[in-house]
């Protein structure tokens, strides 16, 4: 296991063409290897622009295979830089079956497992139940050079069940690529407090389990192709916490840019030494667990 790894995370804007999102995020992976990371997270669905705004059959041509022309691309990247690249994919898996699917390109360009999306959301400006089917590969971490990945997509974030699954099988750190914002309607008030729920359930996540977690947000308004909202803000705010909840690193709502933070692996370990809430775990009591409702 490494001592130390160096991560980063492409806080960035999404148009409305393939072509020019994918030079972005291939923009700030370059910039990733410059700054010494050997791991870079990118938002999710980042060649595009957040489609589910709306429930429309068309933008099912949006989707890809995996493998397919993005991993071949990025896996190319990722050999010629020596890089571990987590990309958010709308994955084609057969006609009329699509997910919402994350993968990891290995630094020799292969591909070297994906995850997808498990919790699907549905709500104003978010209809992705239309697009995305649940996930049906498991809360399994991703084997790397760097160590094992555990990878979640945005709304699952919000599930400590996830990311404690992750934990218990092993992950060395927790990956959220994410797309999430403020409907500009909202007030300033209902902003920052939908803003401090969202750090602070993952930073939950971080000290639970003893892990490093990385969250990856796009930036900017994208408006909503029919008229009834005035569209998407994404609120950014991209970080790293430590495990124990500690802010590495922290972008703002609006700034385009890549942050860079040197990990020390083994304080995983160290403070689960003295925090052992795995240990003292009460797996008889939680059969409850695997309820909807206790009635």
């Amino acid at each position: 296991m490494k001592k130390t790894l160096t991560v980063a995370l492409a806080q960035h804007a999404c148009g409305s063409t393939r072509e020019a999102n994918l030079a972005e995020s291939v923009k700030h992976i370059r910039l990733a290897k410059q700054s010494g990371a050997e791991l870079v997270l990118l938002p999710e669905l980042h060649v595009g622009p957040y489609f589910c705004q709306i429930e429309d059959t068309e933008n099912f041509e949006l989707a890809e295979p995996i493998p397919g022309p993005t991993t071949e691309e990025l896996g190319q990247l990722a050999k010629s830089l020596g890089i571990v690249i987590v990309a958010s994919l709308f994955e084609r898996r057969a006609p009329g079956l699509y997910h919402n699917t994350a993968v990891v390109l290995e630094k020799d360009g292969t591909l070297a497992g994906k995850y997808r999306k498990m919790h699907i959301p549905d709500d104003p400006g978010y209809y992705e139940k239309f697009y995305f089917t649940p996930g049906d590969i498991g809360f399994k971490p991703i084997q790397t050079s760097v160590g094992k990945l555990g990878l979640l997509v945005c709304w699952d974030q919000w599930y400590p069940e996830a990311a404690r699954l992750m934990a218990l099988s092993g992950a060395d750190l927790l990956l959220y690529p994410t797309a999430i914002g403020w409907n500009p309607e909202d007030t300033e008030a209902e902003r920052q407090r939908q803003l401090d729920a969202w750090i602070t359930v993952q930073r939950g996540h971080a000290v639970a389990n003893g892990l490093p977690v990385l969250s990856c947000n796009r930036i900017g308004h994208e408006p909503d192709p029919s008229p009834n909202s005035q569209g998407i803000q994404f609120w950014g705010n991209s970080f790293v916490a430590g495990p124990q909840g500690e802010f590495l690193a922290h972008a703002n709502a609006q700034e385009c840019k890549l942050i860079t933070v040197e990990l020390n692996l083994k304080r995983s370990e160290d403070v689960r030494r003295i925090w052992p809430f795995l240990r003292d775990r009460r797996i008889d009591e939680y059969g409850g667990l695997v309820k909807r409702f206790l009635d």
